[in-house]
C-alpha cells in the first residue's frame, strides 16, 4: 500500500470528495507536522474543517515516494504513527486486515470501499476495525448499506475518523502513555525550575508611597475559591455497587478532573476528565454526576450538610460543560408511538414537531440516561428500545443538548437516519 506511486482516478474523486488540495509551502493552518518551508515531506497535501476541528490528512501517494525502497520510510513516518488511518479500497481489492500493520499507534482503521467509481451511481461502503482496549465509537455504520457521494456522506466519516481518535486516547495504553508524559512534565518542573531565592514581601522602600490615596480595601468575591484552577475537596460516601456497600471517600473537582479517593486506603477509586462530564442529578443531600456515554457515580453529603451538594453543583457548572438533568413522563399517540428516534447511545436524533414528546420539552440532541429507572449505559440498543416500546408508564431523565442542539458529550454526533423510531 506503501508503493503505490499515484492517486488513480477513484482515489482523486475520493479526495476531492474529502477536502481540498492545499500547496504546503508557506501554508500557514494546521499542518500535521508536514514541511511547510522545504518541500520534504511532499508539495502538497490534503485540508478540510469539521465543525471546530481541522484536519490535515497524511496521504500515501502525496508523501515522497522512494524508488527501490520497499519500507517507503518517509511515508509510514507519518501515517504509521498516525492513530486513525483510511484505507481506501478500490473495487475488487483483497480484504483489508489489521495483521498485516505493524504499529504501536494505529488503533483504528476505517475502511472505505469504493463502488461504480468515477460514475453517476458512485458509493461507498464503510467499515471499521479497531485495537481492544478502544471503546465502541459513533455514528454507528448501518448493516448493508451504501452511501452515495454527497456532503452527508463526507459529514458522516469526518465525524467518525474524529471519534475514532477520542475513542483511541480512552483506551488503557494511551491513558498510560499520557500520564507518563505528565510525569515527566511536573518532574521536569521540580528539578530545573524550582528557585531556592527567598522573597521579602516586606515594603523597604515606603517612602516612596508618601503622599499616594490611600487604596480602599478590595473584597474578596463571594465563593471564589469555587474558581480555583486545583482541585476543590468534599467528604462524601460514595456507593459500590461491586461490593453493595458504601465507602467513605474524598471527592476532588479541579479545573480538569474529578478525582474520588478512598479515605482508608488513600487508593483512587475513580477519576475522569472534566470535558467526560454531561450531566448531574442533584438533590437535597445527595448527587449523581453523568460522565462519558451516560456512566455515574453516586455521591451522598456526610454530616447531613447539603450546603456541600449546593458547592459540588455550582463546582460542575463552572468546570464542565454538563447541566443539571431533566425528568419527564412521555405519553404515547394513538398508535403507541412516543414520538421521537433515539441512537444506539442513547441520543435523540429526531422529535415529532408538536408530539407529546416535543410538548414534555424533548428535542434533538437530547441525551437518555435513564428509562424506568434503569441507566442507559447499562443496556445493550435492542433492550432501550424493547424498554421504550413496552413500558406502560415511560419515565425518562435527560439531558438537554447544548444551546447549538449538540449533544452533550467529548465525541462529534452525526444525526443519520440509522436510528428507531418510537
Amino acid at each position: 500500500m506503501y508503493n503505490n506511486e499515484s492517486a488513480g482516478p477513484a482515489l482523486d474523486e475520493f479526495l476531492d470528495l474529502l477536502g481540498q488540495r492545499v500547496r504546503l509551502k508557506g501554508f500557514t493552518k494546521y499542518r500535521a507536522q508536514l514541511d511547510n518551508k522545504t518541500d520534504s515531506t511532499g508539495t502538497h497535501s490534503l485540508y478540510t474543517t469539521y465543525k471546530d476541528y481541522e484536519l490535515m490528512f497524511h496521504v500515501s501517494t502525496m508523501l515522497p515516494y522512494t524508488p527501490n525502497n520497499r519500507q517507503q520510510l518517509l511515508r509510514k513516518r507519518h501515517i504509521g504513527n498516525d492513530i486513525v488511518t483510511i484505507v481506501f479500497q478500490e473495487p475488487g481489492a483483497l480484504p483489508f486486515t489489521p495483521k498485516n500493520i505493524r504499529s504501536q499507534f494505529q488503533h483504528v482503521f476505517v475502511i472505505v470501499r469504493v463502488h461504480s467509481p468515477c460514475t453517476d451511481n458512485v458509493c461507498y461502503s464503510v467499515a471499521v476495525s479497531r485495537s481492544k482496549d478502544v471503546p465502541p465509537f459513533g455514528p454507528p455504520i448501518p448493516k448493508s448499506v451504501t452511501f452515495p457521494k454527497s456532503a452527508v456522506f463526507r459529514d458522516f466519516l469526518l465525524a467518525k475518523v474524529i471519534n475514532g481518535e477520542n475513542a483511541a486516547h480512552k483506551s488503557e495504553k494511551f491513558r498510560a502513555m499520557a500520564t507518563r508524559t505528565r510525569q515527566e512534565y511536573l518532574k521536569d518542573l521540580a528539578e530545573n525550575f524550582v528557585s531556592t531565592a527567598t522573597i521579602d514581601s516586606a515594603v523597604k522602600f515606603s517612602f516612596i508611597t508618601l503622599g499616594a490615596k490611600k487604596k480602599e480595601k478590595i473584597k474578596a468575591r463571594k465563593e471564589a475559591h469555587l474558581f480555583s484552577v486545583g482541585a476543590i475537596t468534599w467528604s462524601v460516601c460514595t456507593r459500590d455497587f461491586g461490593q453493595s456497600m458504601d465507602v467513605d471517600c474524598l471527592l476532588g473537582i479541579s479545573n480538569e478532573f474529578i478525582v474520588l479517593i478512598e479515605e482508608e486506603s488513600k487508593n483512587v477509586v475513580f477519576n475522569c476528565s472534566c470535558r467526560d462530564v454531561i450531566g448531574w442529578t442533584s438533590g437535597i443531600m445527595s448527587i449523581k454526576i453523568f460522565y462519558e456515554r451516560g456512566e455515574c457515580i453516586m455521591l451522598s453529603a456526610h454530616d447531613n450538610c447539603g450546603e456541600d451538594i449546593r458547592e459540588m453543583v455550582q463546582r460542575l457548572e463552572i468546570a464542565t460543560r454538563g447541566c443539571e438533568t431533566t425528568e419527564m413522563t412521555l405519553r404515547r399517540n394513538s398508535l403507541g408511538q412516543l414520538g421521537f428516534h433515539v441512537n444506539f447511545e442513547g441520543i435523540v436524533a429526531d422529535v415529532e414537531p408538536f408530539g407529546f414528546a416535543w410538548k414534555a420539552g424533548l428535542r434533538q440532541g437530547s441525551r437518555l440516561v435513564e428509562i424506568c429507572k434503569v441507566a442507559v449505559a447499562t443496556l445493550t440498543h435492542e433492550q432501550m428500545i424493547d424498554l421504550l416500546r413496552t413500558s406502560v408508564t415511560v419515565k425518562v431523565v435527560i439531558i438537554q443538548p447544548h444551546e447549538d442542539g449538540t449533544p452533550r458529550s467529548d465525541f462529534l454526533f452525526f444525526f443519520g437516519k440509522e436510528s428507531i423510531p418510537q
